[in-house]
């Protein structure tokens, strides 16, 4: 379905969303040294040629730059100084004991360098993602159907959500944005889909296979696309879901929160002929009304419409608006300005096909996936008539007064007060 506008953990992907691809890491000890993306030959070498293992080390912000400062910390002072020392073969001879060492952020200097790194890793990406929010130069065409979009990013990013039901994100949550891109066109062109990231002979082959399966978006597994997300960044080490689901917790955990602040956010919804949009139904069924005459309540009283039936129909003319086709004489058109041209021209908007034309089940599925126009309808006014019967019909029984005297004369309370006053 489109959407109206609006992601095995693999260690050697971590580093990538941390730092420049092309930095090298440099031993603590000696000259050594090896690409970032070959840190496991370094951290061996460290391991078997000088004993000493770095823990947590997906967690670093900043790898290479971590290197350097131990590097120069253990010139100036033995490595015992700063690292747990774990002695093997404890119970055995003393010459076949050997010492290795940990380094980690039980050492508050330890602790106090890994958080400085991550502090400056995150204002360094939201500095660039202001940037971009702020280019407006930004240019390039569409992945899918090759037009050319220039000024904001945005523009093409919500393009590709809205006309080709492809979306990544938010503008707002994605970071280097060109590099992001760049790397979606690249698998692409080597007819690779997106989703389930198999390759296809052909790009017909691959664009049938990429809309039959609805595989119109990215593999939210696939951690090559995490260092494109702000999210990634709050707490480096952990995925966005991790840090959404600790978010959840803590929300369950704290059962004495104060919610007496909360305030509801209203979804909008968007007209059925123009993005229009409201945040109070009554405004849209007006809007849709004065606008485009276009009276869904006169239509579910005249047909007699059940909600499911409503919900097929909206579906129904959206579907055939997104495909620039009229609902009313199903004549095709280039763009969807002139479909709505020829609607309003030609007073096809309240005119519908037979109710066996649309009424069918393939509209039970939205065209928008988070259309908030399906969540407002109800169901046909018989339910309300018979609301009202229902209250209607409820029996009253009404008291009997034929021996209204004999009650009176007989009732427990008369008796009192005869007694009391003979009393008196």
């Amino acid at each position: 379905p489109l959407s109206f506008p609006e992601q095995t953990v693999d260690s050697s992907n971590t580093f990538i969303l941390q730092c420049p691809r092309n930095e090298l890491l440099v031993c603590l000890f000696c000259s050594e040294s090896a690409p970032l993306l070959q840190k496991d030959v370094l951290l061996k070498h460290l391991l078997l040629e000088h004993k000493l293992v770095i823990a947590d080390v997906k967690l670093i912000a900043d790898l290479p730059k971590y290197m350097l400062y131990w590097k120069g910390r253990f010139l100036e002072q033995p490595v015992k100084d700063f690292c747990s020392v774990i002695k093997t073969n404890s119970t055995g001879p003393v010459e076949k004991q050997e010492d290795y060492f940990l380094l980690c952020d039980v050492l508050p200097e330890d602790r106090i360098l890994r958080e400085k790194l991550q502090q400056k890793r995150l204002e360094e990406v939201l500095e660039q993602q202001q940037k971009e929010r702020d280019d407006s130069n930004f240019h390039r065409l569409c992945m899918f159907c090759s037009e050319e979009f220039t000024g904001n990013r945005s523009f093409l990013l919500n393009h590709m959500a809205r006309e080709h039901s492809f979306s990544i994100g938010l503008p707002d949550n994605i970071v280097y944005c060109n590099e992001f891109l760049d790397t979606l066109q690249s698998k692409l062109d080597n007819l690779q889909c997106l989703y389930c990231e198999k390759i296809f002979r052909d790009k017909t082959t691959l664009k049938d296979h990429m809309r039959k399966k609805a595989h119109r978006r990215i593999n939210a597994n696939n951690r090559e696309y995490d260092r494109f997300y702000v999210i990634n960044y709050l707490e480096l080490g952990k995925t966005w879901e991790e840090v959404q689901s600790e978010d959840d917790r803590e929300l369950v955990d704290d059962e004495n929160d104060d919610w007496s602040d909360w305030q509801s956010h209203p979804v909008s919804a968007v007209c059925l002929f123009c993005d229009h949009q409201s945040e109070t139904m009554d405004h849209i069924y007006t809007h849709m009304k004065e606008t485009h005459g276009f009276d869904l309540h006169n239509l579910k009283t005249e047909l007699n419409l059940k909600f499911y039936q409503q919900v097929k129909l909206v579906n129904f003319i959206r579907r055939h608006i997104h495909q620039n086709r009229c609902y009313g004489c199903q004549e095709n058109f280039d763009s969807r300005a002139d479909v709505l041209h020829h609607i309003m021209a030609k007073g096809h908007v309240m005119k519908l096909p037979e109710m066996s034309i649309w009424d069918q089940p393939q509209y039970f599925f939205p065209t928008y996936e988070n259309d908030a126009l399906l969540c407002t309808l109800s169901d046909s006014d018989e339910d309300e008539r018979d609301e009202t019967n229902r209250s209607e019909d409820i029996p009253v029984i009404a008291e009997d007064i034929s021996n209204l005297k004999i009650l009176k004369q007989t009732s427990v309370l008369n008796q009192l007060l005869k007694h009391r006053g003979s009393s008196c």
